[in-house]
């Protein structure tokens, strides 16, 4: 262990404490005249007290810790060294013959420990409140919302902030009321922030309840923003339970904690069964769905998994991701097009993939209507149907297409080119081959041409907020919760069903671009929400079901079986004889043609 010279003067402490407590016992024990016999022998033997605990002290590490930062790890080695002090001391003076009265070796290493830790706590005491007095002038006040397990580890940390000084708590909890959290009092109930922030002048609040449901989460943003606080919060329970983050890496509140659903419960000894020691191969892979399936998927050990994707960024970018954090899993980055045969062919023919979660698709649905209609089709069809070709030649033995609420009484091409792939994987299931699973559900916060991204850019640019109709719905999902069903959906699978999530309430648009103006810290008066009128192709509100559907339930209760309309194999042949054509350049050609294979498609 190298020493600097704060631990060789901590040692020499160390070493004068117990000298004084040696002496001292002899004093206690004779008080209140030391006779000149003991005198002489307790300083006699200091030479063999001293060594004996400095030997100690060493063995048990005293020195390794920083006296500014003392704990009860701290404390515990001092107990330790010191308790193996008192029974080393008179063992040794047995040995020496040296008659030492029972009460100074009683006495001694009482007095040892209590000037050892005394002094350290008393040290880290003066050092914090030292650097407290030098920052809170520069500290900005802040309320810790919540008294729970993760606002006491918050408070504890924040004390040695650069940044916040914590000067009170709130909770609803009544008999913490009144009470304080080291040292910080809780003043108040939640909807009581008002008067507080009024009371104490304070601009911002960290709200700690990472247990609370979204309801909860909403209502205490309400109080916060009625008195013009400023939010953060601490990560969520998930990721404080998964190590990833600590309580103090506090963060704005997004959309997620707002919107918030009742977690995931995953099978998971079912889906570690299902994908350890096997090849994985996901589609798509450097799209927001695909990364977050390969990174979700990475979490039950598979032997290998194999990256597919055309943009050559999204593939970079998601395998330096990997070499970062599975710096062992054995990674296939593989640049190809899902609707290139030969090159599909050639990647699960090479790795032979015993899963393949097929999530490569068009997905914009304005961008696919106009002169995209026919690259829509091609991408979303017939790369389903090479892929679908492709997993059955292989003998993959199940492959998960992850599709869309969109594909249901579809108004747009990119639905409909969604449910005619969904068509194609339920034509080709066959008994004893590949099994094909679908999984249908709605919009995911923050995906891939997700109406967030551009709401916060309207933000930063002062708006206004562009929405296109002030009635128009949609259901909303975070990506992690639609990937974890979708792995359920495909372990639960038998090949041929469509799944539908559970996608909860649907949201109005209009109230989702108010709460993220809200949680950018502005007010509607300062930033607009405008209407321009629906956009092609695009609906109301979307619905889990066609009109010819109906729903199964599942032993997942997040997970429903869709009874589906299913073609026969037999229009298949035309249908791919319909894509291998010349090419639609038309757009309205192109819709004319979906309306044929699907008939409750009604192009908007």
């Amino acid at each position: 262990m190298n020493l600097n010279w704060r631990a060789w003067l901590a040692f020499i402490h160390d070493l004068v404490a117990c000298a004084a407590a040696w002496l001292g016992a002899y004093w206690l024990r004779f008080t209140p005249e030391l006779p000149g016999y003991y005198l002489d022998q307790a300083v006699s033997a200091l030479p063999w007290v001293i060594p004996a605990h400095a030997v100690l002290f060493w063995s048990f590490g005293l020195y390794r810790g920083i006296w500014r930062y003392a704990s009860l790890p701290d404390l515990r080695r001092i107990v330790l060294s010191v308790g193996s002090a008192a029974v080393a001391v008179p063992t040794l003076m047995f040995m020496l013959q040296v008659a030492v009265p029972r009460s100074v070796l009683i006495m001694t290493p009482i007095l040892l420990m209590l000037i050892m830790a005394g002094s350290r706590v008393a040290y880290r005491a003066w050092k914090e409140r030292r650097v407290a007095g030098l920052l809170a002038a520069e500290r900005e006040p802040v309320l810790v919302l919540g008294s729970g397990e993760a606002a006491v580890n918050l408070i504890k940390d924040l004390a040695r902030s650069a940044q916040w000084r914590v000067i009170g708590v709130l909770d609803d909890d009544a008999a913490m009321i009144g009470r304080q959290i080291h040292g910080v009092n809780v003043l108040g109930r939640l909807n009581e922030i008002p008067r507080w922030q009024r009371r104490l002048g304070v601009t911002q609040a960290i709200i700690a309840m990472p247990e609370a449901t979204h309801t909860q989460r909403r209502r205490v943003v309400e109080f916060c923003n009625h008195a013009g606080l400023k939010v953060l919060t601490v990560p969520s329970f998930d990721d404080l339970v998964s190590g990833r983050v600590t309580v103090s890496q506090v963060r704005h509140v997004e959309l997620d904690d707002l919107l918030g659903r009742d977690p995931v419960t995953l099978d998971a000894a079912g889906l570690r069964g299902w994908l350890a020691g096997r090849v994985v191969m996901v589609t798509g892979a450097g799209g927001s769905i695909g990364a977050e399936l390969a990174r979700q998927i990475a979490r039950f050990d598979p032997r290998q998994l194999v990256l597919f994707e055309l943009n050559e960024f999204a593939l970079y970018t998601i395998e330096q991701e990997f070499a970062a954090t599975h710096p062992h899993l054995s990674v296939v980055s593989a640049i190809g097009d899902v609707k290139d045969a030969a090159r599909v062919a050639q990647v699960t023919g090479a790795h032979r993939p015993s899963v393949i979660f097929h999530a490569a698709a068009y997905k914009h649905v304005p961008l696919m209507e106009g002169a995209n209609a026919w690259q829509a089709v091609q991408n979303n069809v017939a790369g389903t149907l090479v892929i679908a070709r492709a997993a059955a030649a292989a003998g993959v033995e199940k492959l998960v297409y992850v599709s869309t609420d969109k594909a249901v009484k579809p108004t747009s091409v990119m639905g409909a080119s969604k449910r005619l792939a969904e068509m194609v994987c339920q034509a080709l299931q066959r008994a004893d081959g590949t099994r094909f699973v679908m999984v249908r559900f709605g919009n995911v916060l923050g995906s891939t041409g997700s109406v967030i991204p551009k709401f916060r850019e309207q933000i930063a640019r002062g708006g206004p907020v562009t929405v296109t109709h002030p009635e128009v719905t949609r259901y909303f999902m975070s990506i992690p919760e639609a990937v974890q069903l979708v792995m359920q959906a495909g372990l639960m699978g038998s090949g041929g069903e469509i799944f539908v999530l559970d996608m909860g309430d649907p949201v109005r648009i209009a109230d989702l671009a108010r709460d993220l103006i809200r949680l950018s810290g502005f007010g509607e008066e300062d930033i607009r929400v405008t209407y321009t009128g629906l956009r092609p192709g695009e609906k109301l509100y979307e619905e889990p079901l066609a009109g010819d559907e109906s729903l199964l339930p599942t032993p997942h209760a997040k997970l429903k079986v869709a009874r589906a309309r299913q073609e026969n194999s037999d229009w298949l042949p035309r249908l791919e004889s319909w894509l291998s054509g010349p090419g639609q350049g038309d757009d309205a050609r192109v819709r004319s043609e979906l309306a044929k294979w699907i008939p409750d498609y009604s192009p908007r």
